[in-house]
């Protein structure tokens, strides 16, 4: 279960990355509400995982799937570049996430 709370909080991040560009400085209502209450759920869920995961392993993996996920939102849905090394990037920052899983 810890483990299942930990993506939808991963996923969360993703969310209010995404509506944070949006919010254009928070100068969007709907936006701004969305990436408040995204940003929320998504730490409330992460205390809640780390009541039995270990804080590195809980807290890499939850920045690691906002990272990858916004950079992949980026990429798909905003026309960021999908350059070599920033697909580099994001394969190693994957990469250390599956090897903290498997270490925990």
């Amino acid at each position: 279960m810890p483990w299942i709370l930990l993506l939808i909080a991963g996923l969360l991040e993703i969310v209010w990355a995404t509506t944070m560009k949006f919010a254009d400085g928070f100068t969007r209502p709907g936006a701004s509400v969305l990436t408040v209450a995204a940003m929320i759920g998504s730490v409330v869920l992460l205390a809640q995982a780390m009541k039995t995961l270990p804080l590195g392993t809980a807290y890499m993996v939850w920045t690691g799937i906002g990272a990858v996920g916004a950079f992949v939102v980026g990429i798909m849905f905003l026309g960021e570049a999908a350059t070599p090394m920033r697909l580099l990037a994001a394969a190693l920052l994957l990469a250390g996430m599956v090897l903290m899983k498997l270490s925990s």
